[in-house]
């Protein structure tokens, strides 16, 4: 995983910079979307490995799937990662532009884990919260968990905010191990 997301990054810093330049994030970030689904695709996958297959074939038929969706870069860039054999780490060039269209949008992702189902007025606040806390406008994704016991957890980048009761649980554990 690691050793694609190393592969990946060249690719989606090169695209952020001629998204910036072209003041098309929106648009790259729908066509790399399509790629990474394209690539994804279960019937596609067995073609990518295929030996059979040449890389100007494959890209051809990257390119017919995604037909009018592709401008001419995003074009040029699907040949140059079937040639290079790169089709494979779309997703995570994907998933880096997405980050680097956050970061310059201003906006961090937040992975919100609750023991319960949040009503949408306590999320609301919670979100409003943590914009004020970061400073920056927040995007959550919500999930539940229920071996957290009771209250929440909020992953923003390295950063935890634990607040669950099994977190305190096993810090108080910790404590008393000492």
């Amino acid at each position: 995983m690691a050793e694609a997301i190393t592969v990946a990054r060249p690719y989606a810093e090169a695209v952020y910079k001629l998204a910036i330049a072209n003041d098309s994030l929106a648009q790259w970030s729908k066509m790399l979307q399509l790629a990474a689904a394209i690539a994804e695709d279960a019937q596609m996958k067995l073609l990518i490995g295929n030996p059979v297959i040449s890389a100007k074939q494959l890209g051809e038929l990257f390119l017919e799937i995604g037909r009018n969706k592709f401008n001419t870069e995003a074009r040029n860039l699907m040949m140059l990662l079937t040639e290079n054999k790169r089709v494979t780490v779309l997703s995570q060039i994907s998933q880096l532009f997405e980050q680097l269209k956050a970061q310059h949008e201003g906006v961090l992702e937040a992975r919100i884990v609750s023991a319960f189902a949040m009503e949408s007025k306590q999320l609301k606040k919670l979100i409003d919260d943590l914009e004020q806390k970061f400073k920056r406008k927040i995007e959550a994704q919500v999930s539940v968990d229920p071996e957290l016991i009771g209250g929440i957890k909020v992953e923003i980048g390295d950063e935890i905010l634990d607040a669950s009761v099994r977190g305190k649980l096993e810090a108080m554990a910790v404590a008393l191990k000492s």
